[in-house]
């Protein structure tokens, strides 16, 4: 028999906001998959590093971080064919993913070359959406408030139609986005309802009204929050977070 392959969703850094699921998985695999950067320390890898197991086979996926195309592709193929060959086994692999494996999660990659050969399995996580609307102390949406999740790396036209047509939104890989970002909600009368958090759970965290960021950029790990419905919800000052 072949073995499982486990899509487990850390959450969004701290390790304390891991499943007891994902805790148990990861604590008994024998061979663990994840992400990791071509320079530097997994991101994924760090936040379960006190649960793998010493005897554990690890499969570190070495996806460059880079603003350029580079071929994913080829790399996700490559991560595949590693993981199938345990698979065939019929060992079980347990593929670590920051946040949520189906929410912008690296998982779904091998999921869809590996799900109709394999068992999956998918172990939801504790999102960034949700982390940062906890560490911004406002509620996401509320009743039939339409929310709305959008990439800033779109051109402004399109978010500004995505923005007109939602009550609540959240904006997510900021990055070096911010300066047209914060422009673009300038001129939308809606920088004083924004809030920014990046790093969200982490010991490196920040939360600040967006009008108070002073940077000219943000760190992958960062989101704009907006309420603009019908509830009186309202953002506290920078300094209260």
């Amino acid at each position: 028999m072949s073995g499982v392959l486990y899509g487990v969703g850390l959450g969004p850094g701290d390790p304390e906001l891991m499943t007891l699921k994902a805790h148990r998985l990861i604590s008994s695999a024998r061979v663990v998959a994840y992400p990791a950067p071509d320079t530097g320390e997994s991101f994924a890898r760090s936040i379960a590093t006190d649960v793998i197991s010493k005897d554990a086979r690890e499969i570190p996926m070495v996806v460059p971080m880079r603003v350029d195309r580079f071929p994913a592709k080829q790399i996700y193929d490559e991560a595949a064919k590693t993981i199938a060959a345990e698979l065939e086994t019929g060992e079980d692999v347990v593929v670590l993913c920051e946040g949520d494996p189906f929410f912008y999660g690296s998982f779904m990659y091998l999921f869809e070359r590996l799900s109709e050969r394999f068992t999956c399995e998918v172990i939801p996580g504790v999102t960034s959406l949700t982390a940062c609307a906890s560490r911004l102390q406002r509620p996401l949406t509320s009743r039939n408030d339409v929310m709305t999740i959008i990439p800033g790396p779109l051109p402004d036209e399109a978010i500004r139609a995505h923005i007109d047509s939602a009550q609540a939104l959240a904006i997510m890989k900021v990055g070096r986005h911010l300066p047209r970002l914060k422009a673009l909600l300038q001129d939308m009368n809606l920088l004083d309802r924004a809030g920014y958090v990046e790093r969200a759970s982490l010991p490196s965290q920040k939360v600040l009204r967006l009008e108070d960021v002073a940077d000219d950029a943000a760190p992958y790990f960062s989101m704009i929050l907006i309420y603009k419905g019908d509830e009186a919800w309202t953002l506290p000052p920078s300094s209260s977070f």
